[in-house]
């Protein structure tokens, strides 16, 4: 069963659960609102029956929500209309996730928006992290302004490659929708101005990175293909050190080595992640009620393959969002 056929199913039941904690829903809606303007035009993605939307239209000129649901879309339509809200439109839409690195930062920002948003209310986290480079570096600051709960980005780590780098010439590898970022601009302005950074987009590792972790065999021949682009730049024979700009990226680290030779060093900002949510979590009771688990927003049967990645590290429970 895919997600649009389980929200099809369970719309009635769902449009008619309460908001499970009321303070923060009406918190994150009046933070929301504060953004708007008379003339503001507003893009929610995973919509569900429409209450946000429905609250937000009374603050904004037009307000454009979707949902991959038909069921849900329609809940959402009556009670906009119940509710009088003209400048609302519903429709269905799906901009599933994966890649993120070939959209547009629009596409990236409404999704990472919309999506983060109905996970913390569900869920209250007392942390997020966002492990993903593209989300980080074009929604990071959009989603710290509207949620309050802490969160922690990912974002490439060009600071230590410049610390690395022998011969001052750095590879920058990650998706096209990374490479081109002015986060990545400003990075490069404030910890390698006097180095070389050649940038790739090498969007085919995703989809390797992604194999691999479900237990396909990859060769180090399609590695390198989708990875060549990097060394080919004018400037690539002086490659010391590579950035790994994607999360996907150090699942093929083994293979990028062999493709890459023996002097090229590959460095990316998971130790560091690590050590700042471990600071920003120092001395909270992590006893646990139920065990850990893991969320999906895509179709359950491709997720159940990740299962033995998962038991790998204590998580046994595989759950649909």
């Amino acid at each position: 069963m895919d997600s649009k056929t389980f929200w099809n199913g369970v719309a009635e039941s769902y449009a008619k659960r309460p908001i499970e904690n009321m303070d923060q829903h009406e918190r994150t809606v009046a933070r929301a609102a504060s953004y708007l303007t008379p003339g503001a035009r507003v893009l929610e993605v995973g919509c569900g029956t429409g209450t946000i939307a429905i609250k937000l239209a009374p603050h904004a000129g037009d307000v454009l929500a979707t949902d991959l649901s038909d069921a849900l879309i329609d809940i959402a339509r009556d009670r906009a209309a119940e509710a009088g809200a003209k400048n609302v439109r519903f429709e269905v839409a799906d901009i599933a996730g994966l890649p993120y690195g070939s959209k547009t930062e629009a596409e990236v920002a409404a999704r990472v928006s919309g999506l983060l948003g109905r996970m913390a209310e569900r869920y209250q986290p007392r942390l997020i992290c966002i492990a993903c480079n593209t989300a980080s570096t074009i929604a990071l600051g959009m989603v710290r302004e509207v949620l309050e709960t802490p969160i922690v980005g990912t974002v490439p780590a060009i600071k230590p490659a410049a610390a690395m780098t022998e011969t001052g010439t750095i590879g920058l590898l990650g998706t096209e929708a990374t490479v081109r970022q002015r986060y990545v601009d400003d990075l490069e302005n404030a910890f390698a101005k006097d180095k070389t950074l050649l940038r790739y987009g090498a969007n085919d590792l995703v989809a390797l990175g992604e194999a691999k972790l479900r237990g396909d065999a990859v060769s180090v021949d399609a590695v390198a293909n989708a990875a060549k682009g990097l060394v080919l730049q004018p400037g690539g024979e002086n490659l010391d050190t590579v950035v790994l700009a994607c999360t996907h990226f150090p699942l093929l680290e083994p293979e990028l080595r062999e493709a890459f030779g023996p002097g090229v060093r590959f460095v990316h900002g998971a130790a560091g992640i690590a050590r700042r949510i471990a600071s920003l979590l120092d001395g909270q009771d992590f006893a646990r009620t139920v065990p850990d688990f893991a969320v999906t927003t895509g179709v359950a049967e491709d997720f159940d393959r990740l299962a033995p990645a998962f038991a790998r590290h204590g998580i046994e429970r595989l759950v649909r969002f």
